[in-house]
């Protein structure tokens, strides 16, 4: 069984407003529930675990039973962090019954049914995998506010979700991790950290992080395309 540990606990400062940016209205309907459905409707993941602020995990089935997400089996409280989050998530999984785990974030909602097959498929035969897209800037790397060189974009790509590894892998990646670790930036970089070799699946640039107004409204007119 492949597990989805969807992780949407953060309270989108950035993006101003009372309501937490997972809530806010996507073509009339939430984020979170588009980004559910794409895992609803992704035939390799069996049951997803939702991580949410501890005040509104606990009404949240109800809402799911309204657009029928019948995979989410538990709403669990986040913590502090995103790292700390997933590790909820992680410890509420029974893991006599997993084979992948993949995490993606609640506010990624144009991630596809395929690029989650495709990365949960990769996760199965090497342990590791993560979604990736292009790098279409030139990037530069500065020392002392100066350019110290200019990277070479063909061997650059941007870290997307779903992150996907074997249970056990992520089990040891999460063991005596520091949640106040500045530098955990993804659940990759833990598995890094191990040795293991994480393989990349290319994904589509679609596929953004909602963070800002103006990310919403990129999405909007995305989802009219």
């Amino acid at each position: 069984m492949n597990v989805a540990i969807i992780v949407a606990a953060g309270r989108g400062l950035r993006m101003g407003g009372d309501s937490a940016k997972q809530y806010l209205p996507l073509a009339g309907v939430p984020i979170i529930i588009h980004t559910l459905k794409a895992f609803e409707q992704c035939e390799v993941i069996q049951e997803i675990i939702l991580v949410l602020p501890a005040a509104e995990a606990a009404g949240f089935l109800s809402l799911a039973g309204k657009y029928g997400l019948r995979k989410v089996v538990r709403v669990v409280p986040g913590g502090a962090t995103r790292s700390a989050s997933v590790l909820q998530g992680l410890q509420a999984i029974r893991p006599t019954t997993v084979e992948v785990v993949a995490i993606h974030d609640g506010v990624r909602p144009l991630v596809t049914p395929e690029e989650i097959t495709n990365t949960v498929n990769a996760a199965r035969e090497h342990q590791a995998a993560i979604l990736v897209a292009p790098v279409t800037d030139t990037i530069k790397q500065i020392k002392d506010s100066g350019v110290a060189t200019t990277l070479n974009r063909s061997q650059l790509r941007r870290a997307l979700t779903p992150q996907c590894f074997s249970y056990s892998l992520l089990r040891r990646a999460y063991e005596g991790f520091s949640a106040d670790d500045p530098e955990i930036t993804d659940d990759s970089l833990l598995v890094e950290r191990l040795g293991v070799t994480v393989r990349t699946v290319e994904g589509s640039p679609r596929n953004i992080k909602i963070t800002t107004p103006e990310d919403l409204m990129v999405a909007e007119a995305l989802l009219r395309v």
